[in-house]
């Protein structure tokens, strides 16, 4: 079966979460605490195929709002593919990537709204955090391999090729920032000047 997720489609399979699904494939989602339910990170708003998944459970209902949960909102740490159909979600992070390319001021109403949902349910999240049991190493590994994950994206988010060297044969990149040294190189040579082809000539100083 496949799932949509930021309108990429990936296979999965039934029983997976929809985090894993989303790691898996290097999506574009938040997972700080390693999927054990923490950092909430993973709110992904469900586009098509709610009825797919696995229903709300008590935990997500301690940590999402009502209104929220009325929106589609789930937590990819504890949503599962249920059935086979079309699915699609788009993760809260995606969201705000988007919405700061193309309307950076609704950021603003954006980010209170979600601190208001957040305050609205820390009563019930502070008490079923309390009362769950981890396993501290595990949680620790989960939590290091998640920023692990989340770093690997960053990077590749911002990955900028570089530029090949021109065909001219200069040694000078074509494309650019450094465009300009290019040009101005290449000019230099068609007025007839001396163009380097390697490294500096180096005349030794008399003692």
């Amino acid at each position: 079966m496949k799932v949509t997720i930021n309108n990429n489609v990936y296979e999965a399979k039934e029983g997976e979460r929809l985090l894993d699904i989303a790691r898996r494939n290097h999506a574009h989602i938040g997972f700080f605490c390693g999927g054990n339910a923490i950092c909430q990170t993973c709110y992904v708003k469900v586009l098509e195929g709610a009825e797919l998944l696995s229903p709300i459970s008590e935990t997500e209902k301690a940590l999402l709002s009502d209104s929220l949960i009325q929106e589609g909102t789930r937590m990819a740490c504890l949503t599962t593919v249920e059935k086979p159909g079309s699915i699609s979600v788009i993760s809260a992070v995606e969201e705000v990537k988007q919405m700061f390319e193309n309307a950076p001021l609704q950021l603003v109403d954006y980010a209170g709204k979600m601190g208001r949902e957040a305050l609205v349910k820390f009563p019930d999240t502070m008490r079923l955090q309390a009362t769950r049991k981890f396993d501290l190493l595990q949680l620790v590994t989960d939590v290091i391999n998640g920023i692990g994950d989340a770093l690997t994206m960053v990077l590749k988010a911002i990955q900028i090729p570089l530029p090949s060297a021109a065909s001219c044969g200069c040694g000078t990149p074509a494309g650019g920032p450094l465009k300009p040294l290019h040009d101005k190189s290449c000019e230099t040579g068609e007025k007839g000047e001396e163009k380097r082809t390697g490294p500096a000539k180096i005349t030794p100083i008399a003692a």
